[in-house]
């Protein structure tokens, strides 16, 4: 497994070498089902833009496919930016769920479809309003809750409330546990962000910018980790771990890249801009390791 660089203290800092290690780089060989093909279920009536930065984050990652199964609302935006998205059903080899919608307002269709994702053998992105059903799946997981679905995350399995995000030692500890407990990996996101798998297993990254704190921008991390699992055609807990922490360095590295844009200490972004700086950040990583 890829490793990060460790301090005096032994803690894992990811970094651009430790993510161009991961990343797949496509050869003469490849053609686009074996460059990996991602599916996502996501966005809704209410939240169609979700489904829009995820496919294109997906894609701006390196891909061969995308499917998007999702409403008729969010798919025709996603055809008119990303007309390559293929919306039919097929074999994918990692799925992304939940993003921009709402457990609340679910169809008993939706949630039959969800868990059928949730109990199959391909692993699963869980975001956003998927996340009530990650407890107790089956299939190869990978979370990715916020501070607020976190604490909600933690409740569902039982555990005590997370520890304050300032006391990072603390925080990398809680979400060990919580990996353990869920039989997956998690990626609780934040200014640092920390990454646990089931074995236990972390890794801290801090590439991101304060201006990434906007809206849509977890949408476009989803797709990110989608197709980088999708295109690692890795299920097992230890890769999903590489794969989750190079998703957030590479996420964090286009929000700065983004930012950048604008003299002196940088300026504001939309969601958008960093699924446009993935390229470059990947760039950066794969320069990284020669």
């Amino acid at each position: 497994m890829v490793d990060g660089g460790t301090d005096a203290t032994g803690i894992r800092t990811w970094t651009a070498g430790s993510a161009g290690r991961v990343l797949r780089v496509p050869t003469g060989s490849d053609d686009k089902y074996s460059r990996g093909v991602v599916g996502l279920r996501t966005g809704s009536d209410a939240f169609p833009g979700a489904a829009v930065l995820g496919v294109e984050a997906a894609w701006r990652t390196g891909v061969g496919m995308v499917r998007y199964l999702g409403p008729r609302r969010a798919a025709d935006l996603v055809l008119a930016r990303r007309p390559e998205t293929v919306t039919a059903d097929g074999r994918v080899q990692a799925w992304v769920i939940g993003s921009g919608t709402d457990a609340r307002a679910r169809s008993s269709d939706e949630t039959a479809a969800l868990r059928g994702i949730l109990a199959g053998p391909v692993p699963v992105v869980v975001d956003a309003g998927a996340l009530d059903l990650a407890v107790g799946a089956s299939a190869p997981l990978l979370v990715t809750p916020h501070a607020s679905e976190y604490a909600r995350l933690r409740g569902m399995l039982g555990l005590d409330a997370p520890e304050p995000p300032a006391d990072l030692d603390a925080r990398e500890e809680s979400v060990r546990e919580t990996a353990a407990m869920l039989g997956g990996t998690v990626l609780l996101k934040g200014a640092t962000t920390i990454v646990a798998t089931s074995s236990g297993w972390t890794a801290r990254v801090s590439s991101s910018t304060p201006w990434l704190a906007t809206a849509g921008t977890g949408d476009v991390l989803g797709g990110v980790l989608g197709a980088l699992v999708a295109t690692a055609h890795a299920a097992d807990a230890e890769a999903l771990g590489a794969l989750a922490a190079t998703g957030a360095w590479l996420h964090g590295r286009a929000g700065s890249l983004a930012a950048g844009r604008c003299p002196g200490r940088g300026g504001p972004i939309v969601a958008l801009d960093v699924a446009d700086a993935l390229p470059r950040a990947i760039a950066e990583a794969l320069a990284a390791v020669g």
